[in-house]
């Protein structure tokens, strides 16, 4: 069978091709799965934007110079194994490429998950290496698969981000404001619905102009701004920058009128076109941008807490946050499914443009099966 996978121009994220290629017999302790569904969201462009630093070009090598896959979250099924501790049939949630099916090397397996040893991603992240086993997953509900890849490891993140800024005392901008760009992203959203839930700090969503009253309808942050109205900020108040968009222009305008800016943290980069150039923090005002990375958070929580009570925080985190987003009266999120090469392409495309409706989550399969 042919093996159809989603080609990006590392130095162009606007071009891309189907690249489809027969699927190669595995090696003992191998197994592969075909990826049902996967999400598509801002999250998956700061991936690509942040490719060659972060290093999330290296998961899912394409074999093709100037040529990389975007990784994705989402559900698959093992095809076929080659490994006594995996049948065909199992159900995973974790990493996956943009593509129709994939080969994994399971290793360190536990009834909950397994890690995949393929050599080339050793040194990387371990969290992004895990693979979980749907039937022992806490977090698992068949019912809510779409919402799981649509916002799982985003809320991580968000949960991540809030958990680092209280851990810090928000470097002493509490009381005070946390400023977030791009509010109308998925991470932004769970990132503002946990530090509401903090005293002393008011959250403010920074968002264009067009999303201004989706953002105000959710209810987590206590002020929306447009991108022109952050003079309606006092300029001495003690705040904390969360940067999710990664707009050069966005980032000097708050480092240059904030004279009492704590931290300025660089999450995403959902403004591709607008992206600060590589070094463009160093000659800002106040405190270097930092980028934030999630896995450094999981590390340290994991060894302060424990693995069991991080993971039991990070389970009634995500079930208070998703029972909101869920609500049947007023949901925050519906998904869209969209199937075939030529929908994955125009669903990335959009997605890169920052175009259509933030309530809605975009939700691929490139396989020739229905999920």
């Amino acid at each position: 069978m042919s093996n159809d996978t989603l080609l990006v121009r590392k130095d162009d994220l606007h071009t891309t091709r189907l690249h489809g290629a027969a699927e190669q017999p595995l090696a003992d302790g191998q197994v592969r799965v075909r990826i049902d569904r996967f999400a598509l969201t801002s999250n998956n462009i700061t991936y690509a934007a942040f490719g060659e630093a972060m290093s999330y070009w290296q998961f899912f090598p394409s074999g093709e110079e100037g040529w990389g896959i975007v990784p994705v979250w989402g559900f698959a099924t093992v095809s076929q194994s080659l490994h006594p501790g995996v049948a065909v049939g199992e159900r995973l949630y974790g990493y996956f490429p943009m593509a129709a099916s994939a080969v994994l090397t399971p290793e360190r397996l536990s009834p909950e998950r397994f890690t995949d040893a393929a050599p080339h991603r050793s040194a990387l992240p371990a969290v992004y290496n895990q693979y979980l086993r749907t039937r022992s997953d806490p977090l698992y509900s068949p019912g809510t698969e779409d919402l799981q890849a649509l916002l799982r490891p985003l809320f991580l993140t968000s949960w991540l981000i809030d958990d680092f800024l209280d851990d810090n005392d928000f470097f002493g901008a509490r009381p005070g404001v946390a400023l977030l760009s791009s509010a109308s992203s998925k991470t932004a959203y769970g990132t503002a619905f946990q530090l509401a839930r903090r005293e002393g700090i008011e959250v403010v969503g920074l968002t264009s102009a067009a999303n201004k009253a989706f953002c105000e309808s959710l209810g987590c942050y206590h002020r929306v701004l447009a991108y022109d109205e952050l003079d309606q900020v006092a300029a001495d108040v003690p705040c904390v920058y969360v940067d999710f968009a990664g707009n050069g222009a966005l980032r000097h305008e708050v480092h240059t009128r904030f004279t009492n800016l704590k931290h300025s943290a660089s999450i995403g980069g959902t403004h591709v076109d607008q992206l600060a150039a590589s070094g463009a923090g160093k000659s800002l005002p106040g405190p270097r941008a930092t980028l934030f990375f999630a896995p450094a958070q999981v590390k340290k929580r994991s060894g302060d807490w424990g693995p069991a009570q991080f993971g039991q925080r990070m389970v009634q985190a995500w079930e208070a946050f998703l029972d909101r987003v869920a609500d049947p009266k007023a949901p925050w999120l519906t998904a869209e499914h969209h199937a075939g090469a030529a929908a994955v392409q125009e669903a990335y495309a959009a997605v890169l443009a920052g175009r259509g409706d933030p309530r809605v989550g975009h939700i691929l399969t490139l396989t020739r099966e229905n999920p």
